[in-house]
């Protein structure tokens, strides 16, 4: 059965999920959560994919939930709006990985492969909890971005209040959350919010140039291991995770992509990684 409301394509090792309800800022719906899902295994398993790019079609990345289920949630109550969306409860995936990353949205840390948000343009409630749950994201001049619960008469939803204030503060992640106020994409850096802004011109091939960088120059398992180790060092002591550091320098040491990230450097040609 064809998407309905995501594209997805591979080109040059690199998947891009692209969230496509242009005329409606991309806003949320049950059917989106699924296919985003969905997506994001299928690149999960496949070889051909290194790297992968979560974007929204036309001027925006993603409006939040769409207003028609918060507006059937506020007349009929939850259960009634799951029943018109045909929404489900959902956990996380990634095999192996922490209970924390196999909640709902928060599975994004336990694909093991790069996930990075191209926000395009406004990313508002909803849509900026699945940006935060992203690797690295870059910001398009055009992009804004609010938390909108507090305007909404909602709370930091998804465990936002975990996330925002490890990625700008405690106090900005307070001050985004309490104001629910608009910020633009210099704001957002300033903060830490986003990796880079990027002219909206160019926008989305600045992105695939990093993206493409990613895929052909590093080598997969390290990606692999680094974002294992980062995501899990938020729940260690600098022991723990320093020992882990070293099982992993010694077994890094002893894999193919080690001899080929020598080989390449003292040969003075491209890497010919292959993940293993």
């Amino acid at each position: 059965m064809p998407n309905q409301e995501t594209n997805y394509r591979v080109a040059d090792q690199v998947a891009t999920i692209t969230l496509s309800r242009p005329d409606k800022l991309n806003a949320w719906t049950a059917i989106m959560a699924r296919e985003v899902r969905a997506a994001m295994e299928e690149a999960e398993h496949d070889e051909n994919v290194r790297v992968i790019v979560l974007t929204g079609a036309g001027r925006g990345f993603c409006a939040g939930a769409d207003m028609s289920l918060l507006s059937t949630v506020a007349e009929k109550g939850l259960d009634e709006a799951r029943r018109a969306q045909g929404m489900q409860p959902t956990s996380g995936s990634g095999e192996g990985a922490r209970g924390n990353f196999q909640k709902k949205y928060s599975y994004f840390p336990a694909v093991t492969k790069p996930v990075i948000a191209a926000i395009n343009g406004p990313v508002v409630g909803l849509g900026l909890v699945i940006a935060l749950y992203c690797d690295i994201r870059f910001a398009s001049d055009a992009a804004r971005f609010s938390t909108a619960f507090a305007q909404r008469g909602l709370i930091a939803e998804y465990g936002t209040a975990w996330m925002l204030p490890r990625l700008i503060g405690h106090s900005n992640a307070l001050d985004l959350l309490f104001t629910a106020r608009m910020i633009d994409a210099p704001e957002a850096l300033r903060m830490g919010l986003v990796n880079q802004v990027l002219p909206r011109e160019t926008f989305m091939e600045s992105v695939q140039r990093y993206a493409g960088d990613l895929a052909s120059n590093v080598s997969p398992r390290s990606l692999r291991v680094i974002k294992r180790q980062v995501y899990d060092a938020m729940f260690q002591t600098l022991a723990e995770a320093f020992d882990i550091s070293e099982q992993e320098m010694l077994a890094s040491l002893k894999c193919e992509d080690f001899r080929e990230g020598v080989a390449h450097f003292i040969e003075k040609r491209p890497p010919v990684f292959t993940g293993k």
